[in-house]
């Protein structure tokens, strides 16, 4: 399979095929004569793997941790389950800090007039740091 084809397949652009398979998250397919790629079954399976994997918060690191765990035949479930559960406490976490980015503008927001005057404090409050 050709490289469109499998961006196709998998969901994902030419161009982050090229990029993972540069900084070796996926293994690199097998070349024809003409010097084309040529992609089997695996790679759309493990480049779906981690298109869903980025989608659920993944970074390319943890992508990686997870494609080494995917491709073990002796891994446990328990690695899987606490590289997960490490995720979901990341997520938390980075959630909390957006939700106080949030308040934290919305505040800044209210006072705010809106008006035709210069004065703005959520200027002035960036300004103060």
């Amino acid at each position: 399979m050709n490289i469109s084809k499998v961006a196709k397949a998998s969901g994902l652009t030419t161009k982050t095929i090229r990029y993972y398979e540069s900084i070796g998250l996926i293994i690199p397919p097998a070349r024809s004569d003409n010097g084309y790629r040529s992609y089997g079954d695996a790679a759309v399976r493990e480049l779906r793997f981690v298109k869903r994997a980025r989608e659920t918060g993944f970074n390319l690191e943890e992508c990686q941790e997870l494609l080494a765990l995917y491709r073990d035949e002796h891994r446990t479930s328990a690695q899987v389950k606490k590289l997960a559960q490490e995720k979901i406490v990341d997520l938390r976490e980075r959630i909390a800090g957006l939700q106080a980015m949030l308040a934290s503008l919305e505040k800044l927001v209210c006072c705010c007039h809106g008006d035709e005057r210069p004065e703005c404090p959520i200027l002035d409050e960036f300004e103060r740091g």
